[in-house]
């Protein structure tokens, strides 16, 4: 990771989804501390299995819906011109990335590439469409499971 794009990467990643997931396995876990978390601490502790891992994949998806659209507003301020910029060692990653918010996506975006929560889904996402992309032009990809 040398890049001025990877260096936001991974710390946007680690600073917002990592943190998230963080909260919410303290939070199922029964291990959270502030006051003002402690009632739903304690209405999570009677929840299964099964429900918490519905809170898990409900907050993959809402957290990564919420980073893609902050990464689209990044990148849709850098293509208008806008006055909104994010710097890393002097350069606009938006104008590093020619789409900020797919940088997140795909077996080697940052999500899985930077988290310590990676997402399986974004890697069998990655795997689908490269195999459909092989099937329909015909080209072989060694990365293929």
């Amino acid at each position: 990771m040398n890049t001025a794009l990877d260096k936001f990467g991974q710390f946007f990643v680690q600073n917002l989804r990592d943190r998230m997931f963080d909260d919410l396995e303290r939070l199922l876990s029964g291990r959270s501390q502030p006051p003002a978390v402690r009632k739903l601490q304690a209405q999570l502790s009677g929840f299964t299995d099964e429900q918490k891992q519905v809170l898990r994949d409900l907050t993959e998806e809402l957290v990564t819906a919420g980073m893609h659209d902050f990464l689209f507003a990044i990148q849709e301020q850098a293509d208008a011109g806008g006055a909104f910029k994010v710097l890393v060692e002097g350069q606009e990653v938006a104008k590093l990335s020619d789409g900020l918010h797919g940088e997140i996506f795909g077996d080697d975006g940052w999500i899985v590439r930077f988290s310590k929560y990676p997402s399986p889904v974004e890697i069998q996402r990655s795997k689908w469409a490269r195999k459909i992309i092989a099937e329909k032009y015909g080209k072989k990809d060694d990365h293929l499971a």
